[in-house]
């Protein structure tokens, strides 16, 4: 009973490559070691190459490539898992060479969406990536893929071979995801249309993974969207209304957690997903404020944002689980002057949110500005109320004094951004 409990409890083993652009300070793998953890496996050895050749069997010179092998097999690795792109044919070579699975952080990373996927969108977008990842693969999965199947010499052909048929399959299947992703993907956008049209701002919760994002929106929201500390708990956006301080309300979305070299095959099956980030007025950038790593992990929230087309939306960067710092003063001073203007928060205990909320009414509702309107433009009343959010209005003898938040801000040469703002400027009593 306890050698079956204990093959149950087995973790496996895996010995990791990384290459020189993907170590950190201390020459580890860090991201990578944090894939594997949540995939379930266990780290048993690593090598950090210094440099990675253009050699067409192992990418590296065969001694090297003996020498990763050997101390694999030293340290019992069931398989060897390398911290950047291998090729299929490279992939089959190490396989040969070491006789244990031997594959690239992107087949960890399409393995740990597999896990997670719940909704239908999001079954479908990984089941896309791992059928573009694994058509080129398709010749080392069998022992022989040269036998033919069916046909008649002279008559017929002599047929299909098994690596022939299962690439058909396969093509044929990815264009059948397809099509029923273009379904899923008109029905949200049914969906952000109808959300358009309740003129609602919108805000995105945007990060590297296991950032603390979908905490974050539980706690402002209320929602119950599921929380795990791992990478990529979770993978669907998930979209809820916030109510801020003055009665206003706008809509904010949580969506799938960043990561270094995110695999193109999923970051075009993640489009529509990654769309919500695009689309929106507003990102918070969420930052894991205890990593150490924080700083690297945002530099690659921007290449992924850009990558997405959502470099040019209005940013605020909120650091999240600063409770963890225990009032580290140093630490704080530090990211601070690595953050300029970020928000601390702890969605845990729910602290700094009355700053937060107040940031996000400014950025996507305006600032409060006190107008003084003609009493005969009162269409331009009704326009404030339609556009904006009116805090205070007072019928003078000479004029309306209106104190309201009128969306959009003036940029560096003091003219608006708004159209609103705009025909407004000439009421505007400025300080």
């Amino acid at each position: 009973m306890y050698e079956v409990r204990e093959e149950e409890e087995h973790k496996v083993q895996c010995f990791l490559v990384a290459g020189p652009a993907r170590k950190d300070e201390t020459g580890e793998p860090y991201e990578l070691k944090g894939l594997v953890d949540t995939l379930g496996m266990e780290t048993c050895g690593v090598l950090v190459l210094n440099r990675i050749e253009q050699n067409p069997v192992y990418g590296m010179g065969s001694g090297k490539a003996q020498e990763i092998a050997n101390k694999a097999k030293e340290c019992f690795a069931e398989c060897i898992i390398f911290d950047f792109n291998l090729e299929s044919r490279k992939q089959r070579n190490w396989e040969k060479l070491t006789n244990i699975p031997c594959f690239d952080r992107n087949e960890v990373i399409l393995r740990i969406f597999a896990d997670r996927a719940q909704t239908k969108e999001a079954v479908l977008q990984v089941e896309l990536a791992k059928l573009v990842y694994s058509l080129p693969r398709l010749s080392h999965m069998y022992g022989s893929m040269a036998r033919q199947r069916g046909g008649n010499y002279g008559a017929k052909g002599s047929g299909e071979t098994q690596l022939e048929l299962d690439r058909r399959q396969v093509e044929d299947k990815i264009i059948a995801i397809k099509k029923e992703l273009e379904q899923v993907e008109q029905t949200r956008d049914t969906q952000r249309k109808q959300r358009e049209k309740t003129a609602a701002a919108t805000c995105a919760l945007v990060g590297y993974t296991n950032a603390g994002k979908s905490s974050l929106l539980n706690a402002l929201t209320g929602a119950d969207v599921f929380v795990e500390n791992k990478l990529f708990a979770t993978l669907d956006p998930t979209t809820r209304r916030l109510e801020l301080p003055e009665g206003n309300s706008i809509l904010l979305t949580d969506t799938v957690g960043f990561i270094s070299n995110l695999p193109h095959t999923l970051i075009n099956a993640f489009k529509s997903t990654l769309e919500e980030a695009a689309l929106a007025q507003l990102l918070l950038i969420v930052v894991d404020a205890s990593d150490e790593h924080c700083k690297q992990q945002y530099d690659q929230v921007i290449k992924v944002l850009t990558e997405i087309n959502a470099d040019n939306v209005p940013r605020q960067i909120v650091l999240n689980k600063c409770d963890l710092l225990n009032n580290d003063q140093v630490k704080l001073a530090e990211l601070d002057a690595l953050f300029p203007g970020a928000v601390h928060v702890s969605a845990k205990q729910q602290i700094g949110f009355e700053e937060l909320l107040s940031i996000v009414t400014e950025r996507l509702l305006g600032v409060v500005r006190v107008y003084h309107l003609p009493l005969s433009r009162s269409d331009i009343v009704a326009m404030i109320r339609k556009n904006g959010t009116v805090i205070t209005e007072e019928w003078k003898n000479e004029f309306v004094e209106v104190s309201a938040r009128v969306p959009g801000e003036y940029d560096k040469d003091g003219k608006p951004t708004s159209r609103t703002l705009a025909l407004l400027d000439e009421f505007l009593i400025k300080e």
